[in-house]
């Protein structure tokens, strides 16, 4: 098994140069994937004819993958019209080095969130898919779950992830660095935290002020939070201010949040959490276990997450998300992907028009 500092001497390139605890982005990628339309497209949800063919038996899929020499199943949920879903295939499941390294450790079944096929999970229930993905919380799509031997969940990957990540995905797990640690400390351990902790973030005048005194498990407040942890010098961030919290569908809907920025590695600035702890941001996030800068937190008015968003985000997606917590929607819809579907008409309308404006 490879210490992190051997992965970071076999895969310099790939890790070293835009990840670390909190998944820290230093440079544009190559192929300018966090800025894109994120409205449905005609994708039909097609995956690789290399996924591997299934009889929608989890324990039964994993066992053969296991016994065939490889690491670990992964299962993906995704869904038809996921623009998300589409460059993930195209990005990450399409290119031939990241395909090959996945092939030969992972097998991967297919799934769509939404199908009434039946399938076993890995504790031995049955139910249509459509209800494994709500009890699995794959509240975005694409979702990722890695097995591994003993039926174990070694890792959640949610949303959209550039190759960089889906390459230290795929090695966290393979070489058995879940065992002992986190994701975010295995890429910190890769990566040592930056030297930057003292910059300047992106100001923007929706932000609340310091101290930032954010409890709510004593009296509930009157409306729900928005925490943004982001970092500096992290090109997702910069494409989150100028692109989404610049739409105007979005900034009409943050008004029913409060929000509040954090920089990731701050260890000075003091928090009072929304559970009433008190600990500074970087120990906060670590608490948290994020390893994605922005990473997009959503509590109610009582002090408890409600949504998380730790992967690439456009406009439709985040104000998609911002209406199903403001709205309270989760109390009838424990999948924000129902509700999502369920909406997806007026939804779509309404930015379909906002989008001709930008």
């Amino acid at each position: 098994m490879q210490s992190p500092g051997q992965l970071l001497r076999t895969a310099a390139v790939v890790i070293a140069a835009l990840l670390c605890s909190h998944s820290v982005i230093a440079a544009p990628p190559a192929d300018g994937t966090y800025s894109f339309i994120d409205l449905p497209t005609d994708y039909q949800d097609d995956h690789p004819d290399w996924f591997k063919s299934s009889f929608l038996n989890l324990p039964e899929d994993l066992d053969e993958t296991l016994a065939s020499g490889k690491k670990g199943l992964i299962v993906y949920f995704g869904q038809k019209h996921c623009p998300y879903c589409q460059m993930l295939i195209k990005d990450n499941l399409s290119k031939g080095d990241l395909v090959g390294y996945l092939r030969l450790n992972f097998d991967v079944v297919g799934l769509n969130a939404h199908s009434i096929e039946t399938i076993t999970g890995m504790d031995g229930k049955t139910r249509p898919i459509s209800e494994f993905a709500t009890a699995q919380k794959a509240q975005l799509t694409p979702t990722l779950l890695f097995y591994v031997k003993g039926r174990k969940l070694a890792l959640k990957l949610v949303g959209y992830h550039s190759p960089y990540k889906m390459r230290a995905a795929l090695e966290y797990v393979a070489d058995g660095h879940y065992q002992t640690l986190s994701f975010s400390e295995y890429l910190e351990q890769a990566d040592p935290p930056p030297q930057f902790a003292d910059e300047t973030l992106i100001p923007d005048p929706l932000f609340s002020s310091p101290p930032y005194a954010l409890d709510r498990s004593r009296f509930p407040a009157k409306t729900p939070l928005l925490v943004i942890f982001e970092q500096p010098r992290c090109h997702a961030c910069d494409v989150l201010h100028s692109e989404p919290l610049q739409n105007p569908l979005v900034r009409k809907r943050l008004d029913a949040f409060e929000v509040v920025q954090l920089n990731v590695w701050d260890d000075k600035s003091r928090v009072l959490t929304p559970d009433g702890k008190r600990l500074t941001a970087r120990q906060w996030a670590r608490d948290l276990g994020l390893f994605y800068a922005p990473t997009l937190l959503l509590f109610d008015e009582r002090g408890k997450e409600i949504f998380r968003v730790d992967s690439v985000v456009q406009f439709s997606r985040l104000a998609n998300v911002l209406r199903y917590v403001a709205d309270k929607a989760y109390l009838n819809y424990p999948l924000f992907q129902l509700w999502s579907r369920d909406h997806a008409n007026e939804e779509v309308g309404l930015q379909r028009a906002i989008s001709k404006t930008k």
